[in-house]
């Protein structure tokens, strides 16, 4: 799954969850796209941090 989508079906939920509820199915749903968004966010950073080089002038 694709970054946009993911983010478009969490907010998707949380639209729902403000308006009327969430089942527990979908509960479960947004709890694994949000872990899953943190784990690419994660991923991401230690690859910028890891591609970091240091130059002594």
């Amino acid at each position: 799954m694709d970054i946009d989508t993911l983010v478009n079906r969490i907010n998707e939920l949380a639209r729902k969850n403000k308006a009327e509820g969430l089942t527990e199915d979908e509960k479960l749903e947004r709890a694994q796209l949000r872990e899953t968004y943190l784990q690419n966010i994660r991923n991401n950073f230690r690859q910028q941090l890891e591609s970091i080089e240091i130059v002594d002038k």
